[in-house]
């Protein structure tokens, strides 16, 4: 549930801080006192559209806040805050800053995140219904989730899904395999060819390192060779001195003398080692010299192998080191290719037999949806008839158009229609013309379906057009439906402000210079002094004061058989 809103620099709003409690709470004020915009500034942190206008004068920036209790929500919040690594607290906290350039930011729990993931979080925590495009009933996806929580339908409605992925897999598969055997021919004589081709030339694993380090020596066989041949002649050849004998030469002197100073005794055991080591050295030039004789035919071979790889290669259109991961990569192409035939015909079976469950699932779930439309229709005609849409109708059509595709949700198609006046045609309700109709609507489905209602619900002006008795039946079915989810209604009725178990006050300040909105718990005297202006305009009588006590008085009596006169669906099993 809501538990508090912060709103910042928002059009004429400067500050706004206001704590929100469980059950029915009901804003009212002057007609343009600010109410609307309270309700703007939660379409803002549900994700609604900012323009940099909204964006009080003279200020950088609109800062919105919203603190919710979200213990005892569900799963699907759960997993979203973790697919999203946002940390999970007993509290969410929403937060969107729009700044003067138009630009906007959005943050869960003080982690930023994309609009559309701030969007998805408050969706599963807050609607509102009202006057303003920003409504969830007129759309065909939130009409057919009613129409499937309404009848219990989820588990049904999750196997349609769960089948009808199970054959597009399936599907998609068989696609692909028939596109590639409708030139299936062709492409295995070219694979067999150029496998053939790669196979032939038996490249070996580090071949080609090895050739291109032969070439590079025989091509330099020169400057090779005349290098060792001098350093073998410095080394050990040389006549008369050469390293090994200056070497030898110095252990020599040494060697009387090196009793005689234990420092120097060191010295002849380290001559003796790289007198050692020069030999050796001379003996691997000498060798390296004799390897280096030059064979033309092997300098011939070489070159021959080097130039079929490198052809092979640019006919690949591939590095020459990366041949044998191109032959990989056709074999096992050709192999697949090569049983693609007897796959094509078992895929085939398969796709047949996934399509015939899911279309039976399909069947089972519209023969139910059905059933579900028509008990829905019943409670929701019935409700807007008790909210002052006397005569009004209501229905749910659940069509099933020949030939339609599956889909994942099935093969209906659900939409509202509503007829709001005796004698007129129902129309889809996305058409309906009055928002108070509309609204209306919105709490007659809502408390229909209370047990699926969100956390909190707004109901902005739904008792447009209507009063007296009416007006009081609106307040006790809100009341009602605050008994299951958190209630905030925007009224201009004192029968529906009668109803709330909590009422704050909006109301506008003009100093002359400045206009400011302020938001005031009303509490004893103060809610009757309210109540009896809705109740007698400008001018507040002691009868007005009166009559506003005595419905303050009936609504709290009510409050214990507010079930009673507004009768609740059972709620669900966990």
């Amino acid at each position: 549930m809501l538990r508090h809103l912060q709103i910042r620099d928002l059009a004429i709003i400067e500050a706004v801080d206001i704590e929100f409690g469980p059950g029915l709470t009901v804003l009212t004020g002057e007609t343009g006192a600010g109410k609307s915009m309270l309700i703007d500034a939660l379409e803002l942190l549900c994700g609604g559209r900012a323009a940099a206008d909204v964006v009080r004068q003279g200020a950088e920036r609109s800062d919105l806040s919203a603190v919710f209790q979200i213990g005892a929500v569900g799963g699907a919040l759960r997993r979203l805050l973790d697919e999203h690594a946002i940390p999970e607290e007993a509290e969410l906290l929403v937060r969107r800053m729009v700044s003067a350039d138009g630009r906007s930011r959005a943050w869960l729990n003080g982690q930023s995140v994309p609009l559309q993931v701030m969007r998805s979080a408050t969706e599963l925590l807050l609607d509102i219904h009202g006057q303003q495009e920003f409504q969830s009933l007129v759309r065909p996806t939130t009409q057919r989730e009613l129409i499937d929580s309404f009848g219990r339908l989820e588990n049904l409605a999750g196997q349609v899904r769960t089948a009808h992925a199970a054959w597009l897999t399936l599907l998609n598969r068989s696609l692909q395999i028939e596109a590639a055997a409708s030139d299936r021919h062709a492409r295995l004589d070219l694979l067999r060819h150029q496998v053939q081709e790669l196979e032939s030339l038996q490249l070996r694993p580090g071949e080609l390192a090895q050739l291109t380090e032969e070439r590079t020596r025989i091509s330099h066989h020169g400057h090779l060779l005349d290098a060792a041949q001098q350093a073998l002649q410095a080394l050990y050849e040389s006549d008369p001195l050469n390293a090994h004998q200056l070497v030898a030469r110095a252990g020599s002197a040494l060697r009387p003398v090196a009793t005689l100073d234990a420092q120097l005794a060191q010295i002849p055991p380290l001559l003796e080692e790289a007198a050692i080591r020069i030999k050796e050295a001379a003996e691997a030039l000498a060798k390296y010299c004799a390897s280096l004789e030059l064979d033309p035919q092997r300098q011939d071979a070489i070159e021959r192998r080097l130039a079929a790889i490198e052809e092979l290669a640019r006919k690949h259109h591939v590095a020459a080191t990366e041949l044998g991961a191109r032959f990989a990569q056709l074999s096992a192409e050709l192999a697949d290719l090569d049983g693609s035939a007897n796959d094509l015909a078992a895929l085939r079976a398969q796709v047949a037999t996934a399509l015939g469950a899911y279309q039976e699932l399909a069947r089972q779930l519209s023969a139910q949806r059905q059933n579900a439309a028509r008990g829905f229709s019943k409670e929701v005609q019935a409700r807007i008839q008790e909210l002052g849409m006397g005569g009004g109708r209501f229905f749910v059509e659940v069509t099933t158009p020949e030939g339609a595709e599956p889909s994942p949700h099935g093969i209906d198609q659900i939409e509202f229609k509503v007829s709001t006046n005796p004698g007129t045609p129902p129309r889809a309700v996305a058409k309906i013309a009055s928002g108070g109709e509309l609204s209306r609507l919105s709490l007659a489905v809502q408390v229909t379906c209370s047990q699926q209602a969100t956390p909190t619900m707004i109901f902005d002006e739904v008792d447009a057009g209507i009063g007296g008795a009416v007006a009081e039946i609106v307040g006790r079915q809100l009341r009602a439906l605050s008994s299951e989810s958190q209630v905030l209604c925007v009224t201009h009725l004192p029968q529906v402000a009668a109803q709330g178990l909590e009422q704050l006050k909006v109301s506008k300040h003009n100093d002359g210079r400045h206009t400011r909105i302020s938001v005031t718990k009303l509490e004893g005297a103060a809610r009757v002094e309210e109540l009896a202006r809705m109740l007698g305009g400008v001018q507040v009588t002691a009868r007005a004061r009166e009559h506003a006590v005595e419905m303050l008085a009936v609504s709290a009596k009510a409050a214990g058989v507010a079930a009673a006169a507004a009768p609740l669906r059972p709620a669900k099993g966990s």
